[in-house]
């Protein structure tokens, strides 16, 4: 009719729904900006919150009081003198490990006391951390060492300033070496860290905060003499970008890192595998006339599958009963049967 729109010429108006329908993988080629934006939104997801922010604060906080602490055991105040004394190893790494458990008993809570970029990294690749949190952490983390550094060196006289604890790597001592060795001093607090705060253990005692603190303390007074005894990025990143020496720097980031990552990956997925994690990985083999085949398990099969050990906690040596429907399973050669170890 004249006068009327047909309705091919009537406009249209996009819901959210349809929008968020554009926006999904199959629907992609349609609008691409808007599918970056949902991803990096996804990718956010839950840091526009007062608790995240929280957490933020508190590693900068904590780093900044770690690292003034910390620096602070390096001066030397006997530098002046005739005969000044050599640093005290001694003091230095119970400065540090003492501090980091302190910082640890404090923010624990508050942000899980990371106060190390190295063990945020850690918490990433065991699916503890999202990236994009760890991201914002690391950065908290070396502005609160920045800090740090920066009130120390404001406060200390010039002359007994010396170096301001500035990591280095010995004279004697190629690159490589000092790599390994920040490699396996970091690789042995991480792991640390993840043995005395797992979850799934109900044998720990004590505090833990203080046993990552020894662990720090141990670090230091093997590592001091070849590296400096970094085991934390960021507590190097502080002094260096206040004093300006950036030789060797990546050494103490690429070892603490790695030593880092492969701690908790070995520990995570190889020592104490998570029980859920560890039956995903069971079900997706079966024995069949001697070989192993990938399956697909049906969902729900095997839930009342026994763990492989459970030692009571009150007793170093205890001996470990299976039942008779676990010693059934344990040693079953029939078709089909569901591995239970990973």
């Amino acid at each position: 009719m004249r006068g009327s729109r047909s309705s091919h010429s009537a406009p249209r108006t996009l819901s959210s729904a349809s929008v968020f329908r554009r926006c999904l993988p199959e629907g992609c080629s349609g609008c691409p900006p808007l599918c970056k934006l949902e991803r990096i939104m996804v990718a956010f997801k839950g840091i526009w919150t007062k608790g995240f922010w929280r957490a933020v604060s508190g590693e900068f906080l904590a780093t900044l009081i770690f690292v003034l602490l910390s620096l602070g055991s390096t001066i030397n105040w006997a530098t002046d003198k005739e005969n000044p004394s050599p640093a005290d190893l001694v003091l230095i790494s119970l400065c540090f490990g003492l501090s980091i458990a302190t910082m640890v008993q404090c923010f624990g809570h508050i942000s899980g006391g990371h106060i190390n970029p190295a063990v945020t990294a850690a918490m990433v690749v065991t699916r503890k951390l999202s990236l994009a949190k760890a991201m914002f952490y690391v950065v908290a983390q070396c502005l609160g060492a920045m800090a740090g550094a920066g009130i120390l060196y404001q406060v200390t006289p010039s002359t007994v300033r010396g170096g301001l604890g500035v990591t280095t790597v010995n004279s004697n001592l190629s690159v490589g070496h000092a790599l390994v060795v920040e490699l396996f001093i970091t690789f042995e607090l991480v792991f640390t860290i993840f043995a005395t705060c797992d979850a799934k253990r109900n044998d720990l005692k004590g505090s833990a905060s203080l046993a990552i603190g020894f662990a720090v303390c141990i670090g230091h007074l093997f590592a001091i003499p070849y590296t400096g005894a970094s085991m934390n990025p960021a507590r190097s990143f502080g002094p260096v970008v206040v004093m300006g020496n950036w030789e060797n720097h990546w050494v103490y980031w690429v070892g603490p890192i790695l030593g880092g990552i492969m701690a908790a990956g070995l520990y995570e997925y190889l020592f104490c595998p998570d029980p859920a994690l560890k039956k995903r990985l069971g079900e997706m083999f079966v024995k069949d006339g001697g070989k192993y085949k990938e399956v697909e398990c049906p969902r729900g099969q095997h839930n009342e599958e026994p763990d492989d050990l459970a030692i009571k906690p009150d007793s170093f040596l205890n001996t470990v009963d299976l039942d008779k429907r676990g010693k059934e399973e344990a040693y079953r050669e029939s078709h089909g049967e569901v591995l239970s170890s990973v």
